[in-house]
C-alpha cells in the first residue's frame, strides 16, 4: 500500500468536461497515465507499480466512448461550419458549384444537408482532381470537394476536433487551436538553446496518399462509438476522384484537399508523437512535416529506427531521399525555413516559388496598372507575413528581392529591360504606386 498524503499526485481521471483532472500522488508510471489520457487503459496493466491501488480507482480508467455526436449536428452548427468554408475560400468541386452558389439558397441546402448527415443517407461525390506545381518538373495532387461536402466534412471535424485536441500532444502544431507554423518553428530554436544539437528531418513518404484507411478509421473509433459518424468518415476517404473525366476510386490516404484530412493526420500521428515522448526524445510535429531533436549522433540513429518502425506498423515509411540525420549548424529545411546555428533563413523553393507568382503578374507584355499593383501587393504581405519574423534573417534577401520586383515592373512599363530605365522610374514613382517593399514589412530583429 502506498503511503497516506502520498496516493493522490499523480493519476488522473476524467472531469465532466473530457478534461483530466488530478486524483492524487502515486508513482509515476507514463504507460499507465498516457493510457489514461487516451482513454485505453481499462485495467492495471501486470507488474504495475498500482497493484495496492484501491479497484475504484483502477476502474476510473475505463474507457469512455463518444456515442451520440449525430444529435449535436444542428442547424447553428451548420451555419458555423459553412462560415468555415466560405472563409477558407477555395475552387468549385466537381458539381461546379461556388460558394456563391451554395449560398444563394443557404437555409434549404443546409437543411437538406443536415437531414441527409442524420439519417445517412448523405453519399459525397468524388473529389475534382487539380495538381498544383511543387518543384522544378514536379506537382502536388489535390482533391477539391463540392462545396456541400466541404461544409459536411467541417461539421464533422467540428464535432470530432475538441474530442481528440485533449488528446494530442503538446509537441504537434499543425492545424490546431491557437497554434502555428511559427511556433512550431520558435519550439526547435528553443531546444537548440538547450543543447540539442543534432537532428533527424524526417520525411514520411506520401503520406497524405499512403495512409491506410484501415489505420486511419481505427485511430477515429478509439474515441467515437457513434456509428453513423464513423460511417460518415470512411464515405470521405472513399468518396475517389475525377480526373480528366475518369472516376478513379480511393483505397487508400485521405486527399490534401480535404476539410478534415490535417485532423486525420494528426489522430493518425498522435500515437507516434506519444512513442518519442515515452522513449525520451524531443520532437516538434507540423502535421506529416517534424524533426526530432537530440543531444548526440548516437540518439538521432536511436529515433530514425524507432520512427522507422512505429511507421511501419502504420503502414507508412520514411522517404530514404528526403530524410536525413545532421548536425544544427549544418542546417535542414523545415516549414519553409532553412534553420541553422547562425540563421533561420527563407527556403531557396520558398524564394523560387515567390519568384514564380511574381513573374505570373509583371510579364512584359502587360501594362502596368494600379490592378497589377494590387495583386502583387498580396502576394508580397503574404510572404512578408509568413517569413518576416522576429527570428529570421531575410534582411538582405528581402531588399535583393524589392529590387528585382522594381526592374520587373520597368520592363513591364518600358517593354524592354534597361539600366537606363532606373533613372526614368525612380522609386518614389513606385511608392507614388503604393507598391509595397517586403523589407519596410520585415520587422525589427529581437
Amino acid at each position: 500500500m502506498f503511503a497516506e498524503g502520498h496516493a493522490d499526485k499523480t493519476m488522473r481521471t476524467v472531469s465532466p468536461t473530457g478534461r483530466p483532472r488530478p486524483l492524487g500522488p502515486l508513482p509515476k508510471p507514463a504507460d499507465w497515465l498516457r493510457n489514461i489520457l487516451h482513454g485505453t487503459a481499462g485495467r492495471l496493466p501486470p507488474g504495475s507499480l498500482f497493484r495496492g491501488v484501491p479497484s475504484e480507482r483502477a476502474t476510473m480508467a475505463k474507457k469512455i466512448k463518444h456515442h451520440s455526436l449525430t444529435g449535436r449536428i444542428t442547424l447553428p452548427l451548420m451555419f458555423r461550419a459553412f462560415a468555415n468554408v466560405r472563409r477558407n475560400r477555395g475552387a468549385a468541386g466537381m458539381d461546379r458549384e461556388s460558394i456563391d452558389a451554395f449560398e444563394n439558397n443557404l437555409e434549404d441546402n443546409l437543411l437538406a444537408l443536415m437531414r441527409r448527415l442524420k439519417d445517412g443517407s448523405y453519399k459525397p461525390l468524388p473529389l475534382r482532381r487539380v495538381h498544383i506545381p511543387k518543384g522544378p518538373g514536379q506537382t502536388r495532387p489535390l482533391g477539391i470537394p463540392a462545396v456541400r461536402d466541404r461544409v459536411a466534412q467541417e461539421v464533422v471535424r467540428l464535432l470530432l476536433n475538441p474530442l481528440f485536441e485533449r488528446l494530442f500532444h503538446d509537441d504537434s502544431y499543425g492545424f490546431r487551436p491557437g497554434r502555428n507554423c511559427h511556433q512550431a518553428v520558435g519550439k526547435v530554436l528553443e531546444l537548440h538553446q538547450q543543447g540539442y544539437t543534432y537532428v533527424l528531418d524526417a520525411d514520411i513518404k506520401g503520406f497524405f496518399d499512403n495512409l491506410p484507411h484501415a489505420v486511419i478509421m481505427a485511430g477515429v473509433a478509439a474515441e467515437v462509438a457513434d456509428g453513423n459518424i464513423l460511417d460518415l468518415v470512411e464515405r470521405f476517404l472513399k468518396a475517389g476522384v475525377m480526373e480528366e473525366g475518369v472516376f478513379q476510386p480511393t483505397t487508400l490516404g485521405t486527399p490534401q484537399g480535404g476539410v478534415i484530412s490535417p485532423l486525420l493526420a494528426n489522430i493518425t500521428l498522435n500515437s507516434l508523437d506519444w512513442r518519442l515522448h515515452d522513449a525520451g526524445f524531443r520532437f516538434v510535429r507540423y502535421a506529416d512535416d517534424f524533426v526530432v531533436l537530440c543531444r548526440s549522433e548516437a540518439k538521432v540513429q536511436e529515433a530514425h529506427d524507432l520512427v522507422q518502425g512505429h511507421l511501419t506498423s502504420l503502414g507508412l515509411t520514411l522517404s530514404a531521399e528526403k530524410t536525413k540525420k545532421t548536425k544544427f549548424r549544418e542546417g535542414f529545411a523545415f516549414l519553409g525555413f532553412v534553420i541553422s546555428a547562425w540563421s533561420v533563413a527563407m527556403r531557396p523553393k520558398a524564394v523560387e516559388k515567390f519568384k514564380t507568382k511574381v513573374r505570373e503578374l509583371t510579364r512584359r507584355h502587360h501594362n502596368l496598372d494600379a490592378g497589377v499593383i494590387r495583386k502583387l501587393n498580396s502576394v508580397i504581405r503574404g510572404t512578408a507575413n509568413y517569413f518576416a519574423t522576429p527570428f529570421s534573417s531575410v534582411g538582405n534577401l528581402f531588399r535583393g528581392l524589392d529590387r528585382w520586383i522594381r526592374m520587373r515592373l520597368r520592363c513591364m512599363k518600358y517593354k524592354r529591360k534597361s539600366l537606363a530605365d532606373n533613372g526614368r522610374y525612380r522609386l518614389v514613382h513606385f511608392r507614388r504606386l503604393g507598391l509595397l517593399f517586403l523589407s519596410d514589412l520585415r520587422p525589427p530583429p529581437v
